[in-house]
């Protein structure tokens, strides 16, 4: 009788920052461990979001569940979309994350797709074929947990995002304690958070940005705003203890942190005084020194509170000179130049802007190589996977587990699809599965192919010319001269003039040879205007042309 089998396959997270999905699959059923989104960068025109290819869950009947590690959105932004494509039993979370999830699921309709189950560190449970024990670990938002998952062929550990962090906001640090027990029981496999690999030493306790909050913000007599992402909850309770230290209203901006900060209060994880927080509306009934407004927006993200205030577009909150904008945040890769664009225009209105690189005002959710060496000799694994990273820092990663003692054969670095396989003679690659992203454009998902893009990026870097032509085959009169409407092209009025004139003549020279066919028609004026555009300025505009017969 073949010995037992557990197949693990990461469908996102891994060669990438975000949209973390791995489906764990043996004998009896599979489940699924996150599912993220990641955010577009700029070659993605005109897209909302990017979730995993979920094609390899679709008409399967056994999902026993989906279990999320913690309620950032790269772990559970695509949850409402794979609870549309598949049908899934039940989804595990922690309290608070489990909150976050029944608002989300409820926008979209969903509350009723999935039974809805607590998940609490310390209190096994069975799923069909696999056990599953919760972990504790500190991460940038709370109740976050590793997963450690059990089946008949061996027990694997999926940290989720971590740190050791020994003096965190909340008091609830990573079980140090439960990760070397676990160590004692054996690890057969671990899939360990690999963001921050290539950084040595120790990740900044999040206490460290508090400390700098109490240095920045009582000498300051403007207003002051910090950004951050809506669910960092440690850095919303920190700013607010402060604020109501010096005797500052707090207005909270954004819809998505207005939403977390309702149920994080609800849940009991924020406190927040009474009479504190004010509406954004009533932001200039108070003096300047008198408010502090936490806002969204800290990824510069186009239709996100900081950036609509930076381009003075947001209708309740004005940047004036003498205010302090402090951005408590990193950008993620491939948002640098957004954030860069917001800073440089709050710096232009007036404000002083703080970030990263010239205070203390943000520290990572993610553990740096000691961390990540502490964990590898608590849990001493037999084989390691590195995920939740771009390709660097997963072979950093493996380097970590190397010095460790961990063989060559048991390090696996794989990509998104690949196969792994552990059983009673360890883990191996075994083959690979189709997958791939989807585009979220509105509200269309997967809709998005590479032609759309690519018209995208054409229509944002030539613009476009419309050809209307308007022709009576029951006339014998030559038809009026086409009109030309242009939009994003820099071609100037004498141009536009020799396009008209090309355009005419393409067409009585069409009309002359007895080519009558609008498709035809279409197609020369397409190619001969575009021809001459090109000639005349190297440029290669989306050429429309619009052919009416009356």
């Amino acid at each position: 009788m073949p010995s037992p089998t557990l197949r693990i396959i990461p469908l996102g997270g891994l060669g990438e920052v975000g949209k973390n999905m791995t489906v764990y699959e043996t004998e009896g059923g599979c489940i699924v461990i996150d599912a993220g989104i990641a955010f577009p960068r700029d070659e993605h025109l005109g897209v909302d979001l990017i979730l995993p290819d979920m094609a390899y869950l679709r008409n399967r009947d056994d999902i026993l569940a989906v279990v999320i590690t913690h309620g950032h959105e790269d772990h559970v932004g695509g949850l409402p979309y794979l609870l549309r494509e598949v049908s899934v039993k039940e989804v595990w979370a922690t309290r608070l994350t489990l909150g976050l999830l029944k608002s989300k699921l409820d926008e979209h309709g969903l509350l009723r797709a999935a039974e809805l189950r607590e998940a609490k560190p310390g209190v096994p449970v069975q799923i069909g074929p696999f056990k599953l024990d919760f972990i504790r670990v500190a991460h940038s938002i709370p109740d976050s947990v590793a997963i450690v998952v059990e089946t008949a062929a061996g027990r694997v550990l999926h940290t989720g995002d971590y740190k050791i962090d020994h003096t965190p906001v909340d008091g609830q640090g990573t079980d140090v304690g439960a990760l070397a027990a676990l160590g004692n029981k054996g690890v057969d496999l671990l899939l360990g958070d690999s963001t921050n690999a290539e950084r040595p030493g120790y990740t900044g306790s999040e206490r460290l940005v508090g400390e700098a909050f109490r240095n920045i913000i009582p000498t300051r007599e403007g207003r002051i705003l910090v950004a951050s992402f809506a669910s960092n909850l440690h850095r919303m309770q920190q700013a607010i203890d402060i604020a109501v230290e010096v005797g500052r209203k707090v207005a909270v901006v954004g819809r998505s942190m207005r939403k977390n900060l309702n149920i994080a209060t609800s849940l009991g994880y924020l406190e927040v005084p009474a009479g504190t927080i004010i509406k954004p509306a009533d932001i200039d009934r108070y003096d300047p020194d008198q408010v502090l407004i936490l806002c969204t927006g800290s990824q510069g993200e186009p239709m996100s509170a900081l950036t609509r205030i930076a381009y003075d577009d947001h209708s309740t909150v004005r940047i004036e000179r003498g205010d302090t904008v402090i951005i408590s945040a990193k950008p993620v890769p491939g948002n640098e130049l957004r954030v860069h664009d917001s800073i440089n225009r709050l710096a232009r209105a007036g404000a002083e802007v703080l970030h990263q690189d010239i205070a203390d005002v943000h520290v990572s959710g993610h553990a740096c190589q000691e961390e990540l060496r502490m964990m590898l000799a608590l849990t001493r694994p037999k084989a390691v996977m590195p995920i939740h990273g771009e390709f660097r820092m997963l072979t950093a990663h493996a380097r970590l587990a190397r010095d460790a003692g961990v063989p060559d054969d048991q390090i696996i670095i794989g990509d998104n699809g690949t196969v792994v396989e552990l059983s009673a003679s360890g883990v191996r690659v075994i083959g690979e599965v189709e997958t791939g992203m989807t585009f979220v454009d509105g509200l269309g998902v997967g809709d998005i192919g590479d032609v759309a893009l690519r018209d995208r990026r054409h229509l944002s870097e030539d613009g476009v010319v419309i050809i209307v032509a308007t022709l009576s085959l029951r006339s014998a009169l030559s038809p009026p001269d086409p009109e030309l409407i242009a939009r994003g092209f820099a071609g100037d009025e004498l141009m536009l003039e020799e396009m008209r004139h090309k355009a005419a003549t393409i067409l009585q020279e069409c009309l002359a040879d007895g080519i009558d066919e609008i498709k035809l028609l279409q197609e020369h004026l397409h190619d001969g205007v575009g021809q001459l555009v090109y000639d005349r300025s190297r440029r290669r505009p989306m050429i429309l042309p619009v052919v009416i017969e009356v």
